[in-house]
């Protein structure tokens, strides 16, 4: 089976330990995590795990539904980018004395629609929002530069296309059954 890239959005309670528990079920499995990202969702005391991985739909499927097996866990699902509305976000830091002596990099920085966010003297921070591959085209072009200090990308949030949350018709359904 051919692998692909999957990004797994899983809700929890908020207990201290989950987050164990659930990257504990992909080393067991073999399958490494890409990205990982945890917030509080928009349902209270529910936290959301997006995380991302290479591996076929087969392991995609065994892990989701070993990660809902665990106690705390409200629901786990996997997606391709098809599926999902994903966003990640970096920050470069690059020397603000290249930068001045070389246009190219302000061409390049407007050319991926970045934004800067402090200047001075010795530095200066860029900050760039959207796909992965959009933020590291950025990063590659001015690394070819010889400008970049410093590099740092946030794991990917993800939402659903679809227009409801799978996990409030799931705490709908489980309230209901519990009347």
């Amino acid at each position: 089976m051919e692998e692909k890239f999957y990004t797994m959005l899983i809700y929890s309670e908020n207990f201290a330990g989950i987050l164990n528990q659930i990257t504990a079920v992909f080393t067991r499995r073999q399958v490494n995590i890409e990205s990982l990202n945890v917030c509080a969702s928009s349902t209270p005391g529910v936290h959301k795990y997006t995380i991302t991985c290479n591996c076929t739909e087969e392991m995609a499927k065994m892990l989701t539904k070993q990660i809902e097996k665990k106690i705390d866990v409200l629901q786990a699902h996997y997606f391709t980018d098809e599926d999902i509305f994903i966003m990640e976000a970096c920050l470069l830091k690059v020397s603000t004395p290249k930068m001045l002596a070389n246009p190219r990099v302000s061409h390049i920085i407007r050319q991926h629609d970045a934004h800067m966010v402090e200047v001075n003297p010795t530095y200066s921070i860029i900050e760039k929002k959207g796909m992965t591959e959009d933020i590291l085209d950025l990063y590659r072009e001015l690394n070819a530069l010889g400008s970049v200090l410093q590099f740092v990308r946030s794991g990917r949030i993800a939402v659903t296309r679809s227009t409801t949350e799978r996990l409030d018709r799931y705490l709908e359904e489980r309230e209901k059954t519990r009347k």
